[in-house]
């Protein structure tokens, strides 16, 4: 089980949840953030910080947030634009830094201007 970062994170990209991980399992890409599922710990400590509610458990997941749990495992399981290989798990997010491509559902989402980098 894990955490899964929705869609109100599109074009925010707060990272306030990143602070407050203790496992340094989620990751920036350009317009959101994604949890390893693999690296999570279940702790919830990002729930608690996300600013703007987009992180559930995915158990809690909204159906309309659904596709949200694949779309966060595939940020590490498939080969995003511009990378010659899927990021895997790194084994945290401080020594990979800002990856700065999306999935497929977020680079089609409509952009936002709420973005706060």
């Amino acid at each position: 089980m894990t955490y899964v970062i929705g869609s109100a994170c599109v074009d925010i990209v707060d990272k306030s949840c990143m602070a407050e991980c203790p496992a340094d399992c989620i990751y920036e890409g350009d317009r959101a953030m994604y949890i390893n599922p693999n690296e999570c710990v279940d702790c919830g400590a990002c729930r608690i910080a996300c600013r703007v509610d987009a992180i559930y458990y995915e158990t809690d997941l909204p159906d309309e947030e659904l596709a949200f749990m694949t779309d966060n495992a595939e940020f590490f399981s498939l080969t995003l634009p511009g990378r010659d290989e899927p990021l895997g798990d790194p084994g945290g997010a401080l020594k990979v830094g800002r990856v700065g491509v999306d999935t497929p559902l977020v680079a089609s989402l409509p952009a936002s201007e709420k973005r706060h980098p």
